[in-house]
């Protein structure tokens, strides 16, 4: 058995894709795009495998952009395959490539625009929407603990995440020769407690861990805390005509704090105000999770019973359109608005910080992970003056880092997670993680469970 990382290696935290080989099959789990900093675009443009035409399958453990993105470059390519997924994931794949298409198509039509001026011949985008459906015909649906089999002689098992809707963990059973070897995937993994979604399970044997390490030197906030500085950020604005920025992802972030905004309305937390949710993509999300209950904690099925959200937040605006988003502007304060990209590397938040940022009265909330060389890591590191749109701005706004609204598990969750896998003849790989944090979970591990954790190197051929 061979593994090779694709992406998310090597100090890599977005990009996942491995190629994972049998004596008797390939299989990519995973095949994200590269975001954030200088290099991506370029990451992005390199094929993701080796030869194709000699994949058996492809598996997701979850739908966001870093381990879907660069799925349609496989069609491109000629994969015609299944790719294996939860039901909601697929759902949620189908939303997230046909926004990500439109954006290539936007972006590849400025870059032109700028070397026609140039005298210099047009660029491609990455995908085309055509490619995009052309993958999207290849999902198959995957249900939660069921033995599945995917290749010659791989069988699949799906168990919760607690990442995202349809978030999963996923464990290959590997047949070679006599003996079937277990190799474990953790994929991205959800803080324990969080809300709407169920928490993450647990497999207790493999031979082979491949776990992810993107927090693996900390702990985040305690969420009570993060939800109780909210809700002061809150109330605070809502007597004032300061406005709150937050930099959302559509895929998760944007529901979190869309229930946490009806809670606090219902139960009188603070008088309701005016909240823009500036993402179109977010609101088709919101139907997805409302067609998936079943993946709902005991605590969102009854917040769900005990009234109507609609109700709570009659105070909510979708905004559809550009012209929409720009009337924004014209509003006063006070208002929350939640917009894309959720890194701040594009989309309608740009805009809302360029028009806002330099303002005093008003707040940012940074609620998920950004990025190295992302305009978000830049707000978090404190800078005073970013350029957006090519223009200077000062950041005078109140920047709020909510690590408690984080999707993904701290340290001592990773720990958790692991614990019943770890023995002294399993092998465990660290991926999906900035040097320092899976270099602090690796000495963990190591010190806890006297397994020397092996840190892969980008395109890395690992014996396993």
């Amino acid at each position: 058995m061979k593994l090779t990382p694709f992406g998310a290696a090597g100090g890599e935290v977005t990009g996942s894709a491995y190629l994972l080989e049998s004596g008797k099959a390939k299989i990519l789990v995973d095949c994200g795009l590269f975001q954030g900093g200088t290099g991506a675009d370029a990451k992005n443009r390199t094929p993701s495998g080796r030869d194709i035409s000699k994949l058996d399958a492809v598996v997701l453990t979850h739908a966001h952009l870093d381990h879907t993105g660069r799925l349609p470059l496989l069609t491109k390519a000629g994969y015609t395959r299944p790719i294996y997924a939860t039901p909601a994931s697929i759902e949620m794949t189908g939303l997230i490539l046909r926004d990500s298409a439109k954006l290539q198509a936007q972006d590849a039509e400025r870059t032109n625009r700028k070397r026609q001026r140039a005298g210099e011949p047009p660029i491609e985008p990455l995908y085309t929407s055509e490619q995009v459906e052309r993958t999207l015909s290849l999902l198959r649906p995957v249900p939660y603990h069921e033995l599945v089999p995917i290749a010659p002689g791989i069988q699949a098992e799906f168990i919760e995440a607690g990442h995202m809707l349809g978030s999963a963990c996923i464990q290959f059973r590997i047949q070679e020769g006599s003996r079937t070897r277990r190799v474990v995937f953790s994929g991205d993994l959800g803080p324990k407690g969080a809300p709407i979604l169920k928490d993450y399970e647990r497999f207790n044997d493999a031979e082979v861990v491949i776990l992810e390490s993107t927090y693996g030197d900390r702990d985040h906030r305690p969420l009570k805390e993060t939800v109780e500085e909210f809700f002061e950020i809150l109330k605070a604005t809502s007597t004032g005509n300061g406005k709150i920025m937050v930099p959302t992802f559509a895929v998760g972030r944007a529901q979190l704090l869309t229930i946490l905004l009806a809670y606090a309305f219902r139960k009188g937390i603070v008088k309701p105000f005016p909240i823009f949710l500036d993402s179109p993509m977010a609101t088709e999300a919101w139907k997805i999770y409302r067609g998936h209950a079943e993946l709902f904690d005991d605590e969102m099925v009854r917040f769900l019973k005990e009234g109507s959200i609609a109700h709570d937040l009659e105070t909510l605006q979708y905004t559809a359109t550009a012209e929409d988003s720009k009337k924004i502007n014209d509003v006063p304060g006070p208002c929350l608005i939640m917009a894309g990209a959720g890194m701040c590397t594009g989309g309608r938040i740009l805009h809302h910080l360029k028009q806002n940022l330099w303002k005093p009265e008003n707040h940012v909330l940074i609620v998920g992970y950004q990025a190295e060389g992302t305009l978000g890591r830049f707000l978090v590191q404190g800078t005073t003056q970013v350029k957006i749109f090519g223009e200077k701005i000062a950041v005078r706004a109140q920047v709020h880092t909510m690590g408690g609204f984080s999707a993904h598990a701290g340290q001592t969750d990773l720990m958790n997670w692991v614990a019943p896998m770890a023995r002294k003849s399993t092998r465990i790989l660290l991926t999906h993680g900035e040097n320092g944090p899976r270099n602090a979970l690796a000495h963990l591990i190591e010190e806890r469970h006297h397994i020397k954790p092996y840190l892969p190197a980008l395109r890395e051929e690992i014996e396993l």
